[in-house]
């Protein structure tokens, strides 16, 4: 079993973007952790296609799924994309390939060399990803954005329901994230098995992976607790990317502090496999830097 591999959830949408990952990680994965990626089954074909002559280990969803005996498989294919992705990403652990995993989505890709020191300790212990993100949060209500930050608010009630008694401050993303299989494993069997829940229950119920995987981390303390801020630069929304760019901010100057960068597809379309989206957001996008306020 490996101390910690990469791991990135993706499907046939998003298969520019994990090639961009994938050749990010050719580039700077000095220490060669296995990068694995999973797509449904249906989408393998054009992954394997694309993904052809970089190191990768290709999986379906549908097997990682299958892994949990306990799992309806039916209430997962039935939920919207954003929340059946999110119960893929959280059962990983369950391929039994390693001890930790840092879980990457399709939209990022690394800036500079990384290697297992940058997300375990001397000690095997994982980093964990985790702040207050008041700066982020700032940013949201100076940009007009409320309904995020009331969102966010939501969140935190939320996450303190399913967890009484633990300081529900704290946020515990954005990906990528370094996750522990036995803190999956503890949420599963100290949390969600005496509710008599599955992952896929939770998500049902309070669709946000990185809190479940937090409060099992608060909750069950399956290792000591060595915080993280976020490992990479998150370009959440254009106006944010814009503003910094104008600051001269770039991946280049990124590189001192962050590992990598994630440009978040929902804004930006520069790598979408369907061409006719690509054209309409780089149209949207230079009109907004030439006569957008921000």
């Amino acid at each position: 079993m490996k101390p910690l591999v990469l791991y990135c959830k993706s499907w046939r949408q998003d298969v520019l973007r994990a090639r961009k990952l994938a050749q990010s990680i050719a580039r700077h994965n000095r220490e060669n952790l296995e990068f694995h990626v999973s797509a449904p089954s249906a989408d393998l074909p054009l992954f394997r296609e694309h993904l052809q002559g970089l190191p990768h280990v290709l999986h379906s969803d549908e097997d990682i799924l299958a892994r949990n005996p306990r799992l309806d498989r039916a209430q997962v294919a039935a939920m919207p994309g954003y929340r059946s992705q999110q119960v893929v990403k959280s059962e990983f652990w369950r391929l039994g390939l390693c001890q930790a995993y840092v879980c990457l989505d399709s939209d990022s890709y690394f800036i500079r060399d990384f290697g297992l020191a940058d997300f375990v300790a001397s000690d095997g212990t994982p980093y964990t990803v985790m702040h207050e993100g008041k700066d982020f949060l700032q940013y949201l209500v100076n940009i007009g954005k409320q309904k995020y930050v009331d969102h966010a608010l939501g969140e935190a009630r939320a996450f303190a329901a399913q967890f009484p008694g633990v300081e529900s401050r704290y946020r515990f993303g954005p990906t990528p994230v370094i996750w522990s299989a036995k803190a999956w494993r503890n949420l599963d069997e100290q949390v969600l098995q005496p509710r008599g829940m599955t992952i896929g229950d939770a998500i049902a119920k309070f669709p946000s992976e990185l809190h479940w995987y937090g409060g099992a981390v608060l909750a069950t303390r399956p290792f000591p607790l060595l915080p993280r801020e976020p490992l990479f630069r998150l370009y959440g929304y254009i106006e944010e990317y814009w503003r910094a760019r104008r600051m001269g901010e770039t991946d280049a100057t990124l590189a001192a502090g962050f590992l990598g960068v994630t440009r978040q597809s929902a804004w930006d379309k520069a790598d979408d496999l369907d061409p006719s989206k690509r054209i309409r957001r780089a149209l949207r996008t230079f009109l907004k830097y030439c006569f957008g306020r921000w």
